[in-house]
Formats: structure tokens, sequence, C-alpha cells
């Protein structure tokens, strides 16, 4: 056992004596959680259903939102006030410390502006980009490259896969501030049991990409409109070795970006439609619960939300319910698009396929095209590198 830092021992012989591990026991993290969970319900919150660790007070005009990940406690509210009190309350509850206004929230730096919040992992990007030895390695345009065959790739395979987990993984934990590299650990995630050289060499693309997009990130607008809307998208047969079919979905609130995800579909598609169709299924899927959660953060949503999809033989699916040979063999979960239609929780909108920004989850694109839907999406960078213009492939 390592000794604590500034901790002087006589002897250095001895050892310390360990009566309790706090963070090791199973039911530690439990314990904690239901303390905390009593403390807030007494205050008078009331624990979200759609996100546990979401807590929400909301009387007299009062708006208050705490939001838990272990100990590190996010508040914010509608009255400096009573977020000063309730912040009283907890230390006399609890041993805490106050940070001051949110800046960092673990590992993601967040921005104020009249524009609305920055969120970004510039310090994070910054450590893997060094810590990969790239820092003077010539940046990339995009983070892969297009019409790529990884996944038939024979080359050799790389004799020390840890250090390609290890690079992925970091890469998984940027992404939830960077849908722009979604796709390209979605495909590299899947060579982890037995990378090879060249997927390798892709991963390292990637690092490459974001030496030039340290500082991008997402920008959570100060608009008023905080109405939801989702686009989704596929690609057909896009696995060559499975075909199945790649789903991607990116929500927006008020034009922003809060959710997105790449995945593989679980069967395989018939058709492009039916490809697509599924992809409306899945982002139906996460309409309905960010519908829940922003109603939990007081932003209810009165009107249905808009699904955008560049297939309209996938929208005449979800609208006609009479395409039996062409549907029957559809799993009946993948209908709940039609019941959210008739429910009036959404509405599906046709958009027109370079205007799809979802392109940007499901496939790996040329510069003009991606720097044009990343833009679209929200996607900022307010630490522009002096060389943008030497940026290579």
């Amino acid at each position: 056992m390592k000794l604590p830092q500034g901790f002087q021992v006589s002897d250095p012989n001895k050892v310390c004596r360990l009566h309790k591990a706090v963070y090791g026991l199973k039911q530690a993290l439990r314990c904690w959680f239901a303390k905390l969970t009593d403390a807030l319900k007494k205050y008078g919150f009331k624990q979200s259903c759609a996100d546990y660790s979401l807590f929400v007070y909301s009387k007299g005009g009062i708006d208050l939102r705490v939001l838990i990940y272990v100990d590190d406690l996010l508040v914010c509210g509608n009255s400096t006030e009573r977020v000063d009190r309730f912040k009283n309350y907890l230390s006399k509850c609890f041993h805490m410390k106050d940070l001051g206004k949110l800046k960092y929230f673990l590992g993601i730096q967040v921005g104020r502006g009249g524009e609305g919040f920055m969120l970004t992992q510039r310090k994070y990007a910054l450590d893997l980009i060094e810590d990969t030895g790239l820092l003077g390695s010539k940046p990339a345009a995009t983070p892969m490259e297009q019409h790529h065959k990884l996944a038939l790739d024979t080359s050799p395979v790389l004799r020390d896969a840890e250090r390609y987990r290890r690079l992925v993984g970091r890469l998984i934990y940027l992404s939830i501030t960077r849908p722009d590299i979604s796709y390209p650990v979605h495909i590299l995630s899947q060579f982890m049991k037995a990378p090879r050289e060249v997927q390798w060499e892709a991963a390292l693309r990637v690092v490459r990409y974001l030496k030039g997009t340290a500082g991008q990130g997402i920008l959570i607008s100060s608009n008023e409109d905080l109405s939801l809307s989702v686009y989704c998208d596929a690609d057909w047969s896009a696995c060559p070795v499975t075909r199945r079919s790649l789903s991607a979905y990116v929500a927006l609130v008020g034009g922003s970006p809060v959710s997105w995800k790449t995945k593989k579909q679980k069967v395989v598609s018939h058709s492009s439609a039916e490809a697509e169709y599924r992809s409306m299924a899945q982002a139906t899927r996460e309409i309905k619960w960010l519908r829940r959660l922003l109603f939990d953060l007081g932003a209810k949503q009165l009107k249905p939300s808009k699904l955008f999809c560049d297939s309209k033989s996938a929208i005449y699916i979800a609208a006609n319910p009479v395409f039996h040979e062409r549907t029957k063999h559809i799993e009946s979960d993948c209908h709940q698009v039609r019941d959210a239609l008739q429910d009036g929780i959404i509405t599906t909108v046709h958009v027109r396929t370079h205007e799809q920004v979802a392109d940007v989850l499901t496939k790996a694109l040329g510069r003009v095209q991606f720097e044009t839907l990343l833009f679209k999406l929200g996607v900022r960078n307010l630490h522009l590198p002096n060389l943008r213009g030497s940026i290579g492939g």
C-alpha cells in the first residue's frame, strides 16, 4: 500500500493497516446513494423515473435540479438564494466542498457565453494525444478514411493488443461530447479481441484528427425554443461480414445536440427501407425517454417531436399499416413508430439525403460534407489551430 502524500512515518519498515475500504466494498456505493437520496427527499426533492440520478424540486415557483454521479453533485436552479440555502443544508448533512460555478464536471469543461454553454473535453483530448506520442504529427481532416475495409483486413495481428484497447476505451469516453467520432469509435470497438495493424493505424488517424480539433465540442444554445427533434439514418448492409445494417440517430433540443448513438442492427434487413424503419424505431424509443426526461427538467413537450428521415419508403411504412407483404417479417416492437404517430408523440418529416446530419454517425464522409454536417449539427471549435489550412488527409 502506497503511503498518502504528506504522511510522515518514523519507521519506514512499517505499513498502514486497513480498517475499512470505503470504495472497495460492493455495497458501499449503494449505501451512500441511499443515504444521499434520503437527505434529498427530506428536503422535498423527487427522484426522476427517467433518470434515477436526477432529483427534482418544484415548489412555489422555485425550481431546483440535482444531478448525481457517485459523490459529485451538480446543482442548478432559478433562484440563487434557494440554491445557496440548499447547499448549506447539504453541508450540514455531509462533509462537502463547494466548487462554485460549474467549470469542470467529470472531465467535461463547461464554458459560458452569450450564445449558450459550450461543452468540451479539450484537456482530455490533449492528454490522449500526448500519451499516444502524436503531438508532432500532421492533423487529419477527417477521423476515418472513406470506403475503408477494416472488417475485411488481413494484416498481421497487433502484438500489443492492450494499447489498442486502452486507446479505444479513451476514445469511447471522449465521444460523450464528440458526435463527430461516434462512427469511428463504433467501428474500432469491434476489433477489441484481436486488433490488426491496419486497425491500429485507423485508431491513430482518429488521434491525428483530434490534434486539429482538440477544442471541438457541442454548443448548448440559449435559444428559448426547447422543442425536441431527432434525425435518424441507416446504412444498409454496412457490415461486410454479417451484412447487418447500421442505425444511428442524433437528438436535438432547441437545435443543440443532446443525445446520439451509432449501433449495428440485431438482424439482417431485407431492404434499405426496412433498415431505415428499424432505425426509426430505435429513434422513437429515444424520443419517448427524452420527452419524460425533459418533463422532469421543466421543458415539457407540448407538440409532437419531429423525426427526420431521408427514406420516403420507411415513412410510408410507418404511416400506412397496409404494407403487409413488406413488413410482416419485421418484429412487432418496431411498429411502435406507428403507435407513436397515432398517439401524437412524433411526426415524421422527410429530409433530403445531403441534409441528413445523422450521416456523420453512419459512414465515413469526405472533408467538405463532413464539416458542413458538423456545423449544422451544432458542433463548434473554440480553439481553432493556426495551422488549419495545412490539415491533410
